[in-house]
């Protein structure tokens, strides 16, 4: 039997402000505002198992040491009219209450019952002005603690932000403090980063950006895919996106080999073998994806729970001509791309459809997203397989988990995710476009080739 609870977090004396919302922000906000019921899609999800439990005073008190950490976690975001122009505001709030949701169970119901309330908690969408985009739940057995869920609006935290949350959730479990954190590891709060943004340096860097971004759009190809699937189903609103995972032990051996070999990091790999593969399959040479940047280059921002990615325009022509080839050439021209990844988007948004409507715009509508932190690889926490890749080829999975609502300008979509012993390419693709034995073709093909570089280097 399970019992429910709400308690609340109280905030006090943090710090607060006001000031106009950051590049990441105003982008995140304008698109999960545009999803209306399906903005729940986008509300990021965290699931923590207590070792040991522990009293639900102590996660309280945890949790508001993490609050005083991360402005990120009590700010709001109001909309406002700047000279006549859509703007947003972010409102840090120095103090306040968070509610908690509580549910006691028995042990064995921890997870099950953990699981139901993080899909309650995730399931609803935030209202920006009025609350705080982190919500939380406690799982209790027998008086402790034994699980905490927590769901995070993505206009708080990107993945890569999420990511700095738990790890500094877990330190400050271990008994560091927020003011110990602030001086042993200083982070980039949004006011701070919003201040860069709005100086002169910013505003160069923004400019840059938006004119990187046209002028690539100008030159990439007008159709990455001249020959869809069924062009009669692009007519239909209702249609569903297949969304399919590929779990590779062999690519997640393979790739830190090949990295190795062609003096790039597997990040390029995956890049290049992806472009590569996509201009075999779609008939355009050239290819260009939206390639999502983390943004955090500078130590600071590096460990900011906060949302800063955005998206790269990459470029890459003649993706067609050799595997090789296209991962070196990828390296250099992702780096300049991801020098041009932070930018005001509503302003580039609104010079994208200029183009538009002159006829002058690239097909953008294909998206990389490798959520990877730089530095981490796929046996951090495991040890690495030790079978030949002619065997662990034969252990990769494939299959659909699900299928989502049609996505407006979305090709293709391909998230490299992280998981314990291998590597996973999760893919969702409009059905007008290319069919589900194509998703499969592409999937295996970028596999393949990783693979296939790395067995004839003698890795086999």
């Amino acid at each position: 039997m399970t019992t429910v609870d709400e308690q609340s977090i109280g905030l006090d004396s943090a710090r607060a402000g006001t000031g106009p919302a950051t590049w990441g922000q105003r982008a995140i906000w304008g698109v999960v505002t545009r999803l209306g019921d399906d903005a729940p899609r986008y509300n990021l999800r965290t699931d923590l198992p207590l070792t040991p439990p522990r009293p639900a005073s102590r996660v309280r008190a945890d949790l508001t040491e993490l609050l005083l950490l991360h402005d990120s976690l009590h700010t709001r975001l109001l909309p406002e009219s700047v000279d006549g122009e859509d703007g947003l505001e972010q409102v840090v709030d120095g103090s306040g209450e968070l509610p908690v949701q509580i549910r006691s169970c028995a042990p064995e119901q921890a997870r099950a019952v953990g699981a139901a309330l993080l899909d309650e908690l995730a399931g609803r969408s935030f209202d920006h002005g009025r609350e705080w985009p982190l919500r939380v739940g406690l799982v209790e057995c027998e008086g402790l603690v034994h699980r905490l869920v927590l769901a995070a609006s993505h206009t708080a935290m990107d993945l890569w932000g999420e990511g700095r949350m738990v790890r500094d959730l877990r330190l400050i479990e271990a008994g560091a403090t927020a003011e110990s954190l602030r001086a042993d590891r200083p982070a980039l709060q949004p006011l701070e980063a919003a201040e860069v943004q709005a100086s002169p340096l910013g505003r160069r860097r923004d400019e840059a950006a938006r004119r990187y971004w046209c002028e690539q759009l100008i030159v990439g190809p007008r159709k990455m895919f001249p020959n869809p699937a069924a062009p009669g189903l692009a007519a239909d609103p209702g249609r569903l996106f297949p969304n399919a995972l590929l779990r590779s032990p062999a690519l997640a051996v393979a790739v830190t080999r090949v990295a190795q070999e062609l003096g790039v990091s597997d990040a390029a790999v995956l890049l290049g073998a992806a472009s590569h593969q996509l201009a075999r399959m779609s008939g355009s040479s050239d290819v260009l994806f939206q390639v999502v940047v983390g943004n955090r280059f500078q130590p600071a921002a590096a460990e900011s729970v906060s949302t800063m990615a955005q998206e790269a325009v990459f470029l890459l022509t003649d993706a067609d001509r050799d595997f090789a080839d296209a991962v070196q050439r990828t390296r250099s021209v992702a780096f300049t791309a991801f020098r041009h990844a932070g930018y005001d988007k509503w302003a580039l948004e609104r010079e994208v459809a200029e183009l538009a409507e002159r006829g002058e715009v690239a097909d953008h509508s294909c998206w990389w997203n490798d959520t990877r932190d730089p530095g981490t690889g796929p046996f951090d926490t495991v040890e690495r397989p030790q079978a030949a890749l002619r065997e662990l080829i034969g252990r990769t999975e494939l299959s659909w988990p699900t299928d989502f609502p049609a996505r407006v300008n979305v090709s293709v979509a391909v998230d490299v995710l992280t998981a314990p012993g291998v590597l996973e390419l999760a893919m969702t693709a409009d059905p007008a476009v290319i069919t589900r034995e194509g998703m499969e073709q592409f999937l295996r093909g970028v596999e393949g080739l990783v693979v296939g570089e790395a067995i004839a280097l003698g890795d086999g």
